[in-house]
């Protein structure tokens, strides 16, 4: 009668971010924009990465991969969140909740290692300017994208791996707006203590180095700048950073806040709010940060709306 039980839980329902019909009408209209912007921005800035020679550079093709990330990453978790507003009972399935979570961890993971590829090639640029063509040659690049995607997937396969060893016989409603890995554990009715051991020591050493990676990249270039004589040349060489810097900031502030605190210092409602901001909201402001304080960008995009204009 228990393994028959435990085999009774086919699908979850997402509770969502709230039950509120008024807030559910406004928040649909608001991230349904957000996601428009976020698909549109990111697009945009891939397209213009791969036509402007003048940004075909180390710098921007991790960008352009960051971009392709930060789609992904949204899509993973936005249409059922938009699909949750608009009804009272949202079902998914378990193998759909398997490929979100999947898909989700995959992409949130990637953009940790480009982050901190990221931080990596500013360091090169500013601190061995002269070695730059050698330490950031396109064996290095794609070596580097490589390790990034294929962090990813493994970080993800823990997550998945672990989701499929739990068992599930009694609630099925995910206190969440979408499958994550930790309400979902409240739902499992067999031992979970061993099945958190997996991705949490897999998430941790993601979150560790990534970011030992970022703070020796910039405490290194703090070195360097701080030593150079030319005002000029410390304000392009934190300029160039500025953007890296602000986009680390948001994503990793509320990764840290949901996955590093303890759960017993903060709210569900809490949680999901610092969720929606590193899933839905930083992949929309990531084009604009990097784009609006950005010489290069900003020319490149004049000169492609004037080759646009001109063939038009």
């Amino acid at each position: 009668m228990e393994a028959d039980n435990r085999t009774t839980v086919t699908e979850f329902i997402i509770l969502g971010l709230t039950d509120n019909p008024t807030l559910c009408a406004i928040f649909f209209v608001i991230f349904l924009g957000v996601y428009i912007v976020t698909i549109v921005g990111n697009i945009s800035l891939i397209i213009l990465i791969r036509s402007s020679l003048q940004l075909h550079t180390p710098m921007y093709l991790f960008l352009s991969h960051l971009a392709f990330v930060d789609i992904g990453y949204s899509t993973s978790v936005t249409p059922i969140m938009l699909k949750s507003f608009l009804r009272k009972s949202t079902t998914i399935p378990v193998t759909g909740c398997v490929v979100q979570l999947g898909s989700d961890v995959t992409f949130g993971t990637t953009e940790c290692f480009l982050l901190a590829t990221m931080a990596y090639d500013r360091y090169v640029a500013i601190c061995s300017p002269l070695l730059y063509s050698t330490h950031m040659s396109p064996v290095v690049c794609f070596f580097l994208l490589g390790a990034s995607y294929l962090g990813g997937c493994m970080n993800a396969s823990s997550f998945a791996g672990c989701f499929l060893n739990l068992n599930f016989c009694g609630p099925n409603k995910i206190n969440h707006f979408f499958c994550d890995l930790f309400p979902l554990l409240k739902l499992s009715c067999g031992h979970v203590y061993i099945a958190e051991i997996s991705p949490a020591i897999s998430s941790a050493s993601v979150l560790i180095s990534t970011l030992f990676t970022i703070t020796v990249s910039y405490s290194y270039i703090l070195h360097s700048v701080l030593r150079m004589r030319s005002a000029e040349g410390r304000k392009k060489a934190f300029s160039t950073c500025t953007s890296h810097l602000t986009a680390v900031t948001l994503f990793y502030g509320t990764v840290l806040f949901v996955y590093v605190m303890p759960k017993s210092s903060y709210s569900a409602d809490q949680v999901k709010v610092a969720s929606v901001i590193y899933t839905v909201v930083v992949p929309m402001l990531n084009p604009l940060i990097y784009s609006l304080r950005n010489k290069e960008v900003k020319e490149a995009t004049r000169r492609l709306m004037a080759r646009t204009l001109w063939f038009s």
